[in-house]
């Protein structure tokens, strides 16, 4: 069983002239983790927008888990490029906010669970913080907490360290790649850096062209766990200009 299928899958934005996304159909395994790339404009947002219920496609089926996600609830943890976490709530309450959402929580069992969260992403001793107190990459690891507690195995992480410099991106890079080993779930991860997707998937997902009606589904030549040195291989270094080429084309078209 897939844990994400779109089939034959088309929207249209209001207004446009056009199907952005136009019978698209592509699917992926459990426990993967997929860094989808494309063009500013190309639609690799609205897909992910698609998968959490945020746009209803106008033709088609999006199935998680192999039942259709109109039929489910709860079955995905969506994280934007900003972490919107509310400044007037403590780190805590914002990571509690999902398990408020879906209820049957006492205060403490949220209180609990928000601290084994921020545990386990390095954030011990942050509850009772706020937003403002946290450094851009604490405030990221704590969306990504927040996220997780969602509860749901699917994962769509739509440029969450864009915002970053430079080597805190790497850090979190390096961070998100050790979360993914540890906990297996499936993420959908959507970047406009090509050496980011080369190093964190195990395949890109590209968009090569607007209507999106494929997604080119392209190996990384490289065993997990990963570290920066495998980057400078031959083999990576060639899939990273080929999939720079492929944008190039994409935007002087």
């Amino acid at each position: 069983m897939k844990a994400l299928a779109f089939e034959n899958v088309s929207y249209q934005y209001p207004g446009g002239d056009f199907d952005i996304i136009d019978g698209l159909s592509f699917s992926v395994d459990p426990g993967s983790f997929h860094c989808i790339v494309g063009a500013s404009g190309c639609g690799k947002s609205t897909i992910l927008r698609l998968v959490c219920g945020l746009l209803r496609p106008r033709a088609g089926t999006i199935r998680v888990d192999g039942a259709p996600i109109a039929e489910q609830s709860h079955y995905c943890g969506y994280m934007p490029q900003r972490d919107l976490l509310f400044p007037w709530r403590t780190v805590g309450e914002n990571l509690a906010l999902p398990l408020e959402i879906r209820g049957g929580y006492t205060r403490a069992e949220r209180r609990e669970l928000a601290e084994e969260a921020l545990a386990d992403v390095g954030l011990a001793g942050c509850q009772d913080k706020l937003p403002k107190e946290l450094s851009g990459g604490m405030r990221q690891r704590a969306a990504f907490a927040r996220t997780m507690l969602a509860g749901s195995d699917l994962l769509l992480l739509d440029e969450p360290f864009s915002a970053l410099d430079f080597l805190t991106r790497v850090s979190m890079q390096e961070w998100l790649l050790e979360q993914w080993e540890k906990h297996k779930k499936t993420i959908l991860f959507i970047t406009h850096d090509v050496e980011e997707a080369v190093f964190l998937s195990g395949s890109v997902l590209a968009v090569d062209r607007t209507p999106v009606r494929t997604l080119a589904k392209i190996p990384v030549p490289a065993d997990y766990p990963r570290c920066r040195a495998c980057l400078a291989r031959p083999e990576m270094a060639e899939l990273r200009e080929d999939l720079i080429g492929m944008l190039r084309r994409q935007v002087d078209v």
